[in-house]
Parts: structure tokens; C-alpha cells; sequence
């Protein structure tokens, strides 16, 4: 197994969380490798639906997130992404305010699918919503980058 190069995930990490929807959910990768993530929400009222609840919708997002980068730092063509096809959840107990951590963890990794689930749990690790994510590898489809990131493995 070929080792990820700190300074890339360093690179990718804050380039995800510069990214608009990142910041429109106040989303942010604190923790990625080779088949796991964590990305962590702190909660707002921006964040809750009519009824004073965590909207379904930012659970499915950091879901996708968790299961997004629990894959692609596996994928060893720095040339190749991926794109959800499938996003399957379980919403287990609501959330009001605090945090929302998501772990994701790669299941299994091909050359076309990758497959995967996240756990999101609450600030005193309350089990609060699980789902899984069928992704597929997508040749020439790189990060959109404003400089060239360094190799994504060592040698």
C-alpha cells in the first residue's frame, strides 16, 4: 500500500473547506486518509428546519462528505475523482445544536465503484444518523485547483 504524502492532504484538506458549500454548511475535513474521513459541523440556526430539528439535509451532506473522502484518497491516479451515484441514510435520533462529527470509511474500492458508509454522531457520541454511498471513478476529473498539488504519494 503506497503511503499519502502529508503535504498533499494538507493541500486537499484546505482546499475542501474553502469550498462554498463547505462554508455554506460550515463543513469542515479535519481528519482524511487512505479509506477513512472525518469531517465535523458545528451547528447553527441556519442549520435547523421549521420544527427546531437538524435538517435531514445537512446529515445527507456531511453523509456524502464523510463517504466522498473516506474513497478518493485511495484512488491512485492523481488525475482521477469520483462523483456520488447512490447516497443511502438512516436518520437515528435528531440534533438541536452542538456538533455533528461524521466518520467515513471506505467498504470497498474498484476500478470503476467505490462504496462506502458514514457514522454521525453528536459531540458526546450519540449515534445520530448512518448511511452508505456507491461513488464512481471518474477518469480526468481532478480537483479544480488554482495551483498544482503536490504528489499524492510518497515514493
Amino acid at each position: 500500500m503506497k503511503t499519502l504524502n502529508p503535504e498533499y492532504i494538507r493541500r486537499v484538506s484546505e482546499l475542501a473547506n474553502r469550498s462554498p458549500y463547505f462554508e455554506l454548511q460550515s463543513m469542515k475535513l479535519v481528519g482524511v486518509g487512505t479509506g477513512f474521513s472525518r469531517l465535523e459541523i458545528a451547528l447553527g440556526k441556519k442549520h435547523l428546519q421549521p420544527f427546531g430539528f437538524v435538517h435531514g439535509g445537512v446529515f445527507a451532506s456531511i453523509i456524502d462528505a464523510a463517504c466522498f473522502w473516506s474513497i478518493f484518497c485511495s484512488i491512485e491516479d492523481q488525475r482521477y475523482g469520483a462523483t456520488t451515484v447512490d447516497l443511502k441514510l438512516n436518520y437515528l435520533a435528531p440534533a438541536v445544536s452542538g456538533k455533528l462529527i461524521a466518520e467515513g470509511k471506505q467498504i470497498k474500492l474498484g476500478k470503476t465503484l467505490g462504496y462506502s458508509e458514514a457514522r454521525v454522531s453528536d459531540g458526546e457520541g450519540r449515534l445520530l444518523a448512518h448511511g452508505t454511498s456507491t461513488l464512481m471513478i471518474l477518469p480526468n476529473n481532478s480537483l479544480v485547483l488554482d495551483q498544482p498539488l503536490p504528489p499524492k504519494f510518497t515514493l
